[in-house]
């Protein structure tokens, strides 16, 4: 979606959304590795926040002109849709604090 913005965007607001929107699921990566529910919670509650900045680059994004409003609502569903998941994973992680025995 990013490549059809405007070329003097390459380092700012492309960079910005491809960055934040990768890191949404590198940051539920990360707390996969954690032992704990609490501290994988704190990873998914990173995640979350990072697409919280994702939705933040697109309404630039629309606001500037960049996509079309068909375009972010399509990706607002998508976004909002994985929010969703990771608020319930959050839930269950905050609620199940028992330590995971990983096999190593």
């Amino acid at each position: 979606m990013s490549q059809s913005f405007p070329k003097e965007e390459r380092f700012d607001l492309i960079s910005q959304i491809n960055r934040a929107s990768a890191s949404i699921s590198a940051n539920l990566a990360e707390g996969s590795g954690r032992f704990s529910n609490f501290d994988q919670a704190h990873f998914t509650n990173m995640s979350y926040s990072t697409g919280l900045e994702t939705i933040d680059h697109l309404n630039t994004a629309l606001d500037m002109k960049y996509i079309t409003e068909e375009k972010y609502t399509e990706l607002r569903i998508k976004l909002d849709a994985i929010l969703n998941k990771l608020n319930s994973l959050y839930k269950y992680q905050i609620n199940n604090k028992e330590t995971l025995k990983k096999k190593v």
